[in-house]
């Protein structure tokens, strides 16, 4: 019997609290069941497996990340629009650890061409068309972003800045300012 209540969503989004609260490696249909006091075998009539929950939860964290980076850009171009894009990633990394965990995980092709990941990338694309690249360094461009604003949140979130007495806020303005003239600068991909 299905308990009343339950759906996909209310347990997608059950989960991506629990992934905030506990981590999302922790994140198991059982922890879930157990949040809603409920036996392992009634969620699965709305879940598969672990997998599909943390699947779920995954899309569920980047079309959120998406929604927030949309409103974010509206109206805005240049190191404006590169500021804002990041400063969202960063947010709502503090802002929801278990969830930023999520939107990494790694999806199967079909999984992440349906998922607000694709989102993502049209989102970064358009700020880089702000900057005039064409392609193959449109595609290098979104590589690196993506890299160093996970790479800085991640280290950020481990303790990794905590040693110094810079502020992380400084250097967080220093390499969105240092990208953005790298961007403007940039003439054509270099050569091997």
């Amino acid at each position: 019997m299905v308990r009343a209540g339950l759906t996909v969503e209310r347990l997608t989004k059950a989960g991506a609290e629990l992934a905030d609260e506990v981590g999302f490696d922790q994140v198991t249909v059982s922890a879930l069941a157990r949040r809603f006091d409920v036996k392992v075998a009634s969620l699965y009539s709305h879940l598969k497996s672990s997998h599909d929950l943390k699947t779920r939860i995954a899309l569920f964290a980047l079309a959120e990340l998406a929604d927030r980076a949309a409103t974010a850009l509206a109206g805005r171009a240049g190191k404006d629009a590169l500021a804002a894009f990041a400063d969202v990633y960063r947010d709502y990394a503090r802002e929801h650890p278990g969830r930023y965990a999520a939107a990494q995980l790694r999806l199967d092709p079909e999984t992440a061409a349906a998922g607000a990941g694709v989102r993502h990338a049209q989102m970064t694309r358009a700020i880089l068309r702000g900057y005039d690249l064409a392609e193959p360094d449109q595609t290098h461009a979104v590589r690196m972003l993506g890299s160093v604003f996970h790479g800085y949140v991640s280290l950020e979130m481990s303790g990794g800045f905590s040693h110094t007495a810079v502020d992380p806020q400084e250097s967080w303005s220093w390499i969105v300012d240092s990208l953005d003239t790298l961007l403007r600068t940039w003439t054509t991909t270099p050569t091997s």
